[in-house]
């Protein structure tokens, strides 16, 4: 039965990043999709009268659209598969007719007998052979001459090398140029450009002098030899190569893109033959690979046919396939290589048959990734290692492995292996790309390019420091030139160095991760936590909540992953280093930008003061907080003792861990800091001390108010009054409490000025408690409705405002919110009032807003509780179709586009309840507006994801 693809499968066949975003406004447009077996179809609504039929022929996949668009595949067929991936389309019996017309012809043409091989004449075989071997020694007599005069002197730029590189297409070898047009890249990064230049000369002079032999060699060197050079070989001629059937198990894979050409290399190993392939793909624009191999780490029964050349690698497939299965319990003992050993044999035995093989597969087994210096090498229990070439991302690995042993697939070069995938908990899994893509495998010595680099005009043409069997077929050469003698010494002491490479022998430390006991994240949440890292961060917060309490932990392959997002992300970085758990702490401890996320496990013993005395000033403001979450009085008293020799910025940080707890008996210490040289400091003991509403501070507080401030009642039905009559001078204690001359802190102004006493008003009404209005003005609903001049309307309210959230007073909040801002500059602090007030008033507040109301409805959503109440999840919608029908009857007035209520369709998109997936998808199929219709097309798509998701951890 065909499986669902992911999301990311899906976007991967996009063939640019507009298409991909065209795709996801068209969720809502879609009529009589249905699936079947291999075939998806839909009809997808459009400009025109007829909607666009669009069928997906997901075993090629092959897409066919009935829409003008020349790319491939096109918006339409991306929309129907992922709206096919998050599960709205429903299966069907049987396709639809012009589903299953279409899917039929391509059965017939895949079952129609093959065409008989198409045979080259001779003449023009010919005719090619002497193209080649002429522009071969050409290029041989340009390799010469680079040597000669040295490397430093010639032309090392892209366009130097582009024009030999074109000559060679012209002459019909497109396997040369493409080794040319390798170099430019390696000259502009590497350091050893020169031995890397210089290696590739050699082994294009080898291939050369082959060529010119070519009659003389060995059936199979000879077709090696063309090969690499890029004589054609047409999959006629390997189809009639026998046929080597077998149970071939996906290894690896590996995709790189080059002028927007992929190519997709997949090696094969024979579950019975023991035998290595390798499939190559290409697709033009986008990755999209037929699917005629198995995923990575499954096998099928299907045949293969090897090229003929020496060292048999690369192979077709044949057209029929068995089902694809899970098979790494079926690898045997013996498979790949299974010790360095085999494997440097094996690459020996490779290379001797096929001088210019540049790598061969590899399967190491029980090998420990190992740190040597600055690089790693995979080490057996013994010590013996080979080196391995840098990842991009090295924790892929080391989170696979743990430090213990484990299988190991990749390529050997020769001097490096280049890791494709580990095989861990039963299943291989992708270690992504290497570091360093200019990186050669066939490279001098540092000898040899120091004479090529000056040029052998100026010096000998052999290098010093030979190993003395190459030195001995060196001295029988015949006397040549000493360019061509440089170029042949380098072939032969290359080829000698990696035939003949022995390993590494390194100490293979201890320290390997201790096991987590918790259960592992079942296998659909740890695929959909994989993209949501990758795409799809906004949903993590409940994923993370959701996910709680089960107390998962994250699969190995995951917890690389987690620690880079828990680096990015300050808000989740608890919940992600807790998902990593105990494996995460031991990587983070290995690398290095990631030191600080490690974090102490809440069963170990308390940190020494060591931490405290010595550490640095995160690792000391991170001891003093979980400190002062254990012991209060403790945290507080280590902070006292050390007070008198804090300094700099992270002393105000250190004095703001005592708002966690904040008790009389901090009230001490936070005086001292009223007097401390640094104005962050003294500003984060005013504000903790406003929070102490018995302490010194807020009487001294109440007493100034009761001067500063006067309050007047002019009778029933005029409400109360506020006389402001503070002081222009400032004696010293006010000025320690707080006050300052600062006009810049709050920017009021009045008269076109400065208002210096507008700023010391909001800071005395802030550190008052709000039960202090009560004599004077009444409760909250009529203390806000006090008369007061103008020029003090606006600090008034915003120190009740800051007074409300710093004490959490429900009622001071919901008057101030029902009483409305004085300026537009509070109004952006409305929704922290609104967050603050009871979930009954915030829900009848919100039910009461109409089509009118969307934008305040926009910026008040967001403080509702997660998820939002079904009365008000069903208001929302009737809005959006209300406003829908708006749209649909006036087009093109303003406010009635979707794209007016971005900011609120996102927000519904992340707090509806996902039970309401089905009643968007029906709404989306009645908006007449078509912006409308992708805009809740799209909010129907993610709350279907949103509910995979959590259906996914249970």
């Amino acid at each position: 039965m065909t499986q669902r693809w992911t999301e990311t499968q899906v976007a991967a066949l996009a063939p640019d990043a507009s298409s991909l975003a065209a795709a996801r406004k068209l969720a809502g447009k879609w009529s009589g999709a249905g699936w079947c077996e291999t075939a998806l179809w839909g009809l997808c609504k459009g400009s025109g009268s007829n909607p666009y039929q669009t069928i997906v022929d997901l075993t090629g996949p092959a897409f066919r659209c009935s829409c003008p668009s020349r790319k491939f595949p096109c918006k339409h067929a991306l929309s129907l598969l992922m709206i096919w991936s998050a599960g709205i389309v429903d299966e069907s019996a049987e396709a639809a007719d012009f589903a299953a017309e279409w899917i039929g012809k391509r059965v017939e043409k895949a079952a129609a007998p093959p065409r008989p091989p198409r045979t080259e004449k001779a003449a023009t075989t010919e005719q090619r052979q002497s193209r080649i071997a002429a522009g071969l020694e050409e290029l041989d007599t340009w390799l010469t001459d680079q040597i000669r005069t040295g490397l430093a002197q010639t032309d090392r730029s892209y366009a130097a090398f582009e024009a030999v590189a074109k000559r060679m297409v012209d002459a019909q070898a497109p396997g040369v140029a493409d080794a040319l047009r390798r170099l430019p890249a390696a000259v502009v990064v590497r350091a050893n450009w020169p031995e890397v230049v210089l290696g590739r000369f050699a082994w294009l002079h080898l291939l050369i002098a082959a060529h010119a032999k070519l009659e003389a060699l060995p059936t199979p060197l000879a077709a090696a030899v063309r090969s690499h050079i890029g004589y054609p070989t047409t999959a006629d001629s390997v189809h009639a190569e026998p046929t080597v059937g077998d149970r071939w198990l996906t290894v690896g894979m590996r995709t790189v893109e080059e002028d927007r050409l992929h190519t997709r290399r997949t090696w094969l190993y024979g579950l019975r033959t023991g035998r290595w392939a390798l499939i190559l793909d290409h697709s033009f624009g986008s990755p999209a690979f037929p699917a005629h191999v198995p995923p990575l780490g499954l096998a099928a029964e299907f045949g293969l046919h090897f090229y003929p050349v020496a060292a048999p690698l690369r192979a077709l497939l044949d057209p029929a396939r068995g089902d694809a299965a899970p098979a790494v319990a079926e690898l045997p003992a013996t498979a790949g290589s299974g010790t360095i050993a085999a494997t440097l044999t094996e690459f020996a035995t490779a290379t001797a048959a096929d001088p210019w093989l540049e790598s061969w597969p590899v399967l190491l087994r029980d090998v420990v990734p190992t740190p040597r210096g600055e690089d790693w090498v995979l080490a057996e229990s013994d010590g013996t290692a080979l080196a391995l070439a840098p990842l991009a991302q090295p924790w892929r690995l080391l989170a696979l492995s743990g430090g213990h042993p484990v299988t190991v697939f990749g390529v050997w070069t020769g001097r490096r292996l280049e890791v494709v995938a580990v095989l861990s908990a039963g299943e291989f899994h992708d270690v992504g790309p290497a570091a360093d893509e200019t990186a050669s495998a066939v490279t001098a010595t540092p000898e040899a390019a120091s004479i090529a680099l000056l040029g052998t005009a100026r010096g000998a043409g052999t290098p010093p420091g030979l190993a003395h069997q190459v030195a001995a077929a060196v001295a029988a050469l015949p006397d040549r030139d000493p360019a061509e003698r440089l170029l042949e010494t380098t072939a032969m002491e290359m080829a000698w160095t990696r035939g003949g490479c022995l390993p590494d022998h390194v100490e293979v430390p201890g320290g390997a991760a201790a096991a987590d006991p918790r259960p592992v994240l079942p296998r659909p949440a740890a695929d959909r936590l994989a993209l949501l890292i990758e795409s799809g961060p906004e949903f993590l917060p409940e994923w993370f909540a959701a996910a709680r309490p089960y107390d998962y932990r994250a699969p190995d392959r995951l917890v690389g992953h987690l620690l880079e997002f828990a680096a990015a992300d300050s808000e989740l970085r608890e919940a992600a280093l807790r998902s990593a758990g105990t494996r995460g702490r031991w990587l983070a401890d290995l690398i290095p930008r990631w030191h600080d996320l490690v974090r102490r496990d809440t069963a170990q013993s308390e940190p020494g003061d060591e931490t405290w005395r010595l550490g640095l000033p995160p690792e000391r403001l991170e001891w003093l907080t979980a400190l002062r979450h254990r012991d209060p009085a403790a945290a507080r008293e280590a902070l006292d003792e050390a007070w008198p020799r804090e300094s700099g910025a992270p002393k105000a940080a250190l004095l703001g861990v005592l708002s966690a707890g904040l008790g009389p008996g901090d009230e001490q210490l936070l005086e001292r800091g009223l007097d401390d040289r640094r104005g962050d400091v003294r500003r984060t003991s005013a504000r903790l001390l406003a929070r102490l509403l018995g302490s010194a501070f807020a009487g001294r507080m109440a007493g100034r108010a009761a001067v500063w401030l006067k309050s007047a009642d002019d009778g029933p039905g005029q409400g109360p009054e506020l006389i402001v009559e503070i002081p222009e001078t400032l004696d010293a204690a006010t000025v320690r409490d707080g006050f300052t001359d600062s006009t810049t802190e709050f920017g009021y102004r009045w008269n076109g000025q400065p208002d210096r006493t507008a700023t010391r008003l909001r800071k005395l009404i802030a550190a008052l408690p709000t039960s202090y209005w009560t004599d004077s003005l009444g409760p909250p609903q009529r203390a806000v409705t006090a008369r007061i001049e103008d020029r003090f309307r606006q600090p008034l309210f915003d120190g009740w405002m800051d007074a409300a959230l710093a004490q959490g007073d429900t009622d001071w909040g919901h008057a101030l919110f029902t009483a409305g801002m004085p300026s537009n500059l509070a109004i952006l602090r409305r929704r922290e009032l609104f967050a603050l007030i009871l979930a009954g008033d915030q829900l009848h507040h919100l039910l009461g807003l109409g089509t009118s109301w969307l934008s305040e409805l926009e910026s008040l959503l967001p403080a509702v509780a997660h998820p939002w109440p079904p009365e008000l999840a069903r208001h929302l919608l009737r809005l959006f179709e209300e406003q829908a029908r708006t749209a649909a009857r006036r087009r093109g007035a303003p406010g009635t586009y979707a794209s007016a209520h971005r900011s609120l369709l996102r927000t519904a998109a992340l707090h509806l309840p996902p039970e309401c997936a089905g009643e968007v998808t029906a709404l989306a199929g009645r908006c007449e507006a078509d912006d409308w219709a992708e805009a809740i097309g799209r909010l129907s798509h993610d709350l279907h994801q949103r509910s995979a998701m959590l259906e996914e951890l249970k």
